[in-house]
């Protein structure tokens, strides 16, 4: 008898956990339906990096923008240096985040 032992390794790619407990469906996580309207929301508004900013990385109002600073983002996030206002970001979207940067930071 051959007895076939299967070892599991859990895919990083799949699910980020942060150090509070928090977990998050990485396959969720998309460019367009996730990342998108949270930069919109909590960085790319008025004073801090809308359209017409000059601030640390400039504008964040794009796929583009936000690709291109990317290391940035995650930097000053996780530093909890950004957003300046409404306090940080959650370890939800702090985890979001980093699921699509280990996913490449795709544009879908």
């Amino acid at each position: 008898m051959v007895v076939f032992i299967v070892a599991c390794k859990k895919d990083k790619a799949s699910s980020g956990n942060g150090p509070d407990g928090t977990s998050v469906d990485c396959g969720t996580v998309k460019f367009s339906s996730t990342i998108l309207p949270l930069i919109s929301s909590r960085c790319a508004t008025s004073g801090c990096h809308d359209a017409t900013s000059s601030n640390g990385p400039g504008p964040l109002t794009n796929y583009a923008q936000i690709f291109a600073s990317r290391v940035q983002i995650i930097s000053s996030v996780n530093a909890n240096r950004m957003p300046q206002t409404g306090g940080p970001l959650s370890s939800t979207q702090k985890l979001q985040l980093s699921c699509w940067l280990d996913a490449g930071a795709k544009n879908d």
